[in-house]
């Protein structure tokens, strides 16, 4: 009889939904082997939802548009005429039936966040499905076979960032009857999201100035923190920062202040709380009283009180909050860097105000890093502390509110899922990943490699996958796998939550797992955005899965996907002075940098040199770089003089052979403690040069120094005062030519 039924509503959904046999086969049999466990319970709520079955359709029109939302008109990416992307709402059981008109001159993708779902539609483009041309439109269509508060986003390159993500609300059958509001949280900046991602690859400090993190040695001694600055930089580490980018303004569903007049004193709200930015973490507080949580990511919890939340980059979280009298209560978003904030109003009347956090007390947290991490750039081994679900924040000495009294704030040990969570009996198998990078060169990897290169993760359906993630750097990584949700291990044991995105702070070893009960390739990557660009992921590959229609190439399609980390970003310092030009042009990717330094005197006794050379990065940390290049320089006779003396003298036995040379080279450099580059190189003509130096010790928030020394009797000593992010004033003495006063330019 079961099966009987099960053959009836096939044919139903054969001939009345589009979609294939096999696709439908394969959410039954994946319903049956619920993560949760809950077999029985999970296939006879399907059964029920299909008795009557419904096709909702959504058309979403993708083009540029025009926002203004810092002053300045810029370029963003709509959907319907709107930013966000319109909230589309599903009820279990309905089948999602999506058309994509992409408008816009470039390909896109549209990646269903949290969902289960065949991965043809899981919107990965060059994974799961070829990306959608320009002028084009594409179909996506799947069965709704859960329910929660999820969102969608483009998966290409980096149009997230301007604006495309909307929520997507997954209703149950029988939903509690509450007043609900889709709270999608953002960042905006005035930058293209291509040029935010190429300074993030210069190291420049542009958005720390703009930030108020620069944390430089006047503002130490300032602060009383000078030997918390030299012990940070003697161990090679740059400036504490909690995230990367400098933005604009931030917004909930598209604007800064959002109000809500229709509650009163005693109504209770269900905020579907949506992370949709690209880099930022957001603190979340109410002015009215405590926050109720009681779901994560689309999946229920046991309702616990906080009187605060972090909600990370792509998290989302259920919530109720209490209307206590007839006023205007707060819902204050702030980002975790604390510079500027944005707001929810409930109710109607006077205003009462959520407590603004301060401004987070950096070098604290410089000198906790500093005690966290060793001088090889490894986090010290502190497996007595047990640091895992967020239940020790280390960057709470960074919180000055924490002074002021208790504060309930929320982790991953506090969440309980009502029902038993047990993974359906199988073969367990057990992976290891270490959170590794280098915010310096900004390269982030999993066990020290980027996703091309790495080799795709084999699993077969019916195994059960338990994984273990150590994070060895000094940043919070947002984990999301696609397509699946997983047990984050806690003290609930049986109860622990289910969720498809994990906030894993630094030192902190967390264990995941899920059953492996699809079919396809599924990424698994870092959710910020720029995290996920240079390298941070995994690809999931079931062993034995049919071939994926939407992608009839797949090897060709993986190699344009592995070229999103190999991608090169180009920079530049070009200094004009009254003694001449001086600078360096590079391409540089995760591992390679090709580059050509120059100095160019402009008076008649002045000279020339240019040095060209490639080089690849080595280690873990990258401060190894062998190279090879061509070196050219030369030297009118009678320029500046030369503190060391005479050039006929020698250095280690050899004589310099500097004021006219043209030759190649070979070398390697090494980065030192306090930072300073150790450079190692040998010419064509058998001839060593040591050099030793260092560019832009940062002196003050924005005077920075750069210092160089080598064996060739050269030297160079200079200043560079940053007026704008391109523009700095600048003066330097050289030994070749002379002392000089102008500009820089940075690129």
């Amino acid at each position: 009889m079961v099966l009987a039924i099960r053959i009836f509503f096939l044919i139903i959904f054969f001939v009345f939904q589009n979609i294939s046999a096999q696709e439908y086969l394969d959410y039954q049999q994946s319903i049956h082997q619920n993560q949760s466990g809950k077999e029985v319970q999970e296939d006879q709520k399907t059964v029920a939802n299909i008795n009557s079955p419904k096709t909702v359709r959504y058309d979403l029109h993708i083009h540029p548009m025009n926002v203004n939302f810092s002053g300045k008109t810029k370029k963003a990416i709509g959907v319907n005429g709107q930013l966000p992307m319109p909230t589309l709402t599903f009820t279990e059981g309905d089948m999602a039936e999506i058309h994509v008109f992409n408008d816009l001159d470039e390909d896109t993708s549209l990646h269903w966040h949290g969902l289960f779902l065949p991965n043809r539609y899981d919107g990965v483009p060059n994974l799961t499905q070829l990306p959608i041309p320009p002028h084009s439109e594409h179909v996506y269509r799947f069965p709704i076979v859960q329910h929660g508060t999820h969102w969608y986003h483009s998966h290409s390159r980096l149009q997230e960032q301007i604006g495309m993500y909307g929520a997507m609300v997954l209703l149950k059958r029988d939903e509690p009857a509450i007043p609900t509001i889709p709270v999608v949280i953002s960042e905006w900046t005035d930058v293209k999201p291509q040029e935010v991602d190429r300074r993030l690859h210069s190291a420049s400090d542009w958005f720390g100035i703009q930030k108020g993190s620069t944390q430089s040695y006047w503002e130490a001694i300032r602060h009383g923190h000078f030997w918390t600055k030299i012990i940070n930089e003697w161990k090679r580490m740059s400036a504490m920062d909690v995230s990367d980018v400098y933005y604009d303004t931030f917004l909930i569903n598209g604007k800064n202040q959002v109000q809500y007049h229709d509650f009163k004193s005693g109504d209770r709200v269900r905020l579907r709380l949506i992370n949709a930015g690209a880099s930022d973490n957001f603190w979340l507080t109410y002015a009215g009283g405590k926050i109720t949580v009681v779901a994560s990511d689309g999946n229920d919890v046991v309702p616990v009180d906080v009187d605060r939340l972090l909600i990370t980059v792509s998290e989302t979280y259920d919530v109720i909050v209490e209307i206590p009298e007839n006023k205007s209560f707060e819902f204050l978003i702030t980002p975790e860097d604390r510079t500027k904030s944005a707001s929810l109003w409930l109710g109607i009347g006077q205003k009462v105000f959520a407590q603004n956090l301060p401004r987070l007390k950096y070098f604290e947290g410089m000198k906790m890093m500093n005690g966290m991490m060793d001088v090889s750039g490894n986090m010290k081994p502190m497996h007595e502390m047990k640091m895992q679900n967020q239940q020790m924040d280390m960057n709470r000495v960074m919180y000055p509110e924490i002074e002021k009294g208790k504060i309930v704030t929320l982790n991953y040990g506090m969440l309980r899922s009502p029902e038993s969570t047990v993974l359906p009996t199988g073969s367990v198998r057990e992976l290891h990943f270490e959170l590794t990078g280098n915010m310096n060169r900004y390269v982030w990897t999993l066990n020290n490699r980027t996703i091309s290169e790495s080799e795709k993760i084999l699993i077969k359906k019916g195994e059960n996958l338990r994984i273990t993630i150590y994070n060895n750097s000094m940043m919070r990584h947002p984990m999301h796998l696609h397509g699946h949700d997983f047990r984050l291990i806690n003290k609930h044991g049986d109860f622990s939550p289910m969720k498809n995105v994990i906030d894993i702070m630094p030192m902190e070893t967390d264990v995941i797992e899920f059953a492996a009960n699809a079919e396809g390739d599924w990424f698994f990557h870092c959710h910020i955005l720029y995290h996920m660009m240079s390298g941070m992921g995994r690809i999931f590959h079931y062993e034995d899965s049919p071939p994926n229609p939407d992608l009839p190439n797949p090897e060709s399609a993986l190699k344009k996907l592995y070229k999103e980390d190999q991608m090169f970003h180009a920079m530049a310092t070009i200094g004009i002075e009254s003694n001449g030009s001086d600078g360096e042009a590079m391409l540089a990717n995760t591992r390679w940098k090709m580059g050509t330094l120059w100095h160019l005197g402009f008076h008649d006794m002045h000279g020339y040199e240019s040095e060209t050379t490639l080089g690849r990065y080595l280690g873990k940390m990258q401060w190894w770089y062998p190279y090879v290049g061509f070196d050219l320089h030369y030297k009118k006779p009678g320029g500046p003089g030369n503190i060391f003396g005479d050039e006929s003298q020698t250095w280690f036995g050899q004589k310099s052979n500097k004021d006219n040379r043209k030759t190649a080279v070979m070398g390697l450099q090494y980065i030192l403690p306090m930072l300073f580059v150790a450079d190692l190189r040998l010419d064509s003509d058998a001839k060593l040069r040591f050099q030793l130096g260092r560019e832009d010790i940062s002196i003050s928030k924005r005077l920075r120094m750069n210092l160089m020394l080598n064996t060739d009797k050269e030297y160079m000593a200079g200043f560079r005062y940053i007026l704008s992010k391109y523009i700095s004033a600048s003066t330097h003495y050289d030994s070749d030519m002379g002392w000089g006063l102008g500009m820089t330019l940075t690129y």
